[in-house]
């Protein structure tokens, strides 16, 4: 990681966050930003905190000291990765009803989940034969990268996940008193909730994987490593490889799906306007807005780049 530049921190816990503290440790990092190269996505909301940061190390250093006194000192699972560049443009800080939104609001994973695995562990987990894997990922994330025999849901957000277990999970169990349900995400939040909306309906034997995807990226050696393909963030890398570098994927700028390289040689794929993804999806007028829009860009970058020549 030696030369770069910025700390990457994704983060999440689950505990009672009281709406005039979330207001107030807003305003404070509001003022850190002003003061500081402090970009990244924080949502807020009664159930705790969820989100990734990306700045120098000092400026991470007092931000995460921070959220840790609001947090009262309670695992924030912390996952860090480093880059030359900034991956996102400006901080965002969201309130929500929820830090990932499922849709269920009479579970509460601070009270009531499933248990952790290590990363060490994982494997065996899986390929125990009394075990079913579930990515509780949205669809387009799959796509690019999961475990080993893990179950698809297809679902397009978290919110639909409590849907597909009620019409689904159960065609997939042997034998619901005994068998394994191990669920997994990209960096814990989502399959730590769905083990928490499992037990509530009386699921038994629930695991998730702790630090998710990211995590294991981390600890298990390639050689070992049951994950196939790369794994989708939520900034501008979006996709991280087996080494948690910047993978070999692309957004699609139309409609927010990774494209390929291969992907990107196809005849429906204009940049920033189109991929085959979103072919049928868009107006002539949506379009020509987009072409507008990626014109935009590509000047910016022609003078950014004269500028830093300069």
């Amino acid at each position: 990681m030696k030369g770069k530049n910025y700390k990457i921190v994704s983060l999440y816990s689950f505990f009672p966050f009281q709406e005039n503290l979330i207001l107030d440790l807003k305003n404070k990092l509001l003022e850190i930003e002003n003061e500081n190269d402090l970009s990244g996505l924080l949502i807020f909301a009664s159930e705790g905190i969820n989100g990734t940061i990306c700045a120098e190390k000092n400026v991470i250093d007092i931000v995460i000291n921070l959220l840790n006194k609001y947090a009262d000192n309670r695992n924030l699972n912390i996952k860090v990765n480093f880059s030359k560049k900034k991956v996102f443009k400006k901080l965002k800080i969201k309130i929500k009803k929820e830090i990932v939104t499922m849709g269920v609001p009479e579970i509460n994973p601070s009270e009531n989940n499933g248990t952790y695995i290590d990363s060490a562990d994982w494997n065996k987990l899986i390929k125990n034969q009394n075990t079913i894997v579930i990515d509780t990922r949205n669809h387009y994330e799959v796509s690019i990268g999961t475990f080993q025999n893990s179950i698809n849901p297809n679902t397009r957000n978290f919110s639909e996940f409590p849907k597909w277990v009620d019409d689904h999970l159960d065609t997939h169990l042997e034998n619901k008193e005994s068998t394994n349900i191990a669920m997994f995400c990209t960096g814990g939040i989502r399959c730590e909730k769905a083990t928490s909306l499992l037990k509530k309906k009386g699921y038994k034997n629930i695991y998730h994987l702790q630090g998710g995807i990211l995590q294991y990226l981390d600890d298990i050696p390639k050689e070992k490593n049951l994950f196939e393909g790369e794994c989708y963030v939520f900034d501008k890398r979006v996709a991280l490889d087996q080494e948690l570098e910047k993978g070999s994927y692309s957004i699609c700028h139309a409609c927010g799906m990774p494209v390929s390289i291969q992907d990107q040689e196809r005849k429906e794929y204009r940049k920033g306007i189109q991929c085959h993804f979103c072919i049928d999806q868009f107006s002539d007028d949506d379009r020509k807005r987009f072409e507008e829009r990626q014109k935009q860009i590509d000047r910016l970058k022609v003078e950014n780049h004269k500028i830093y020549k300069d």
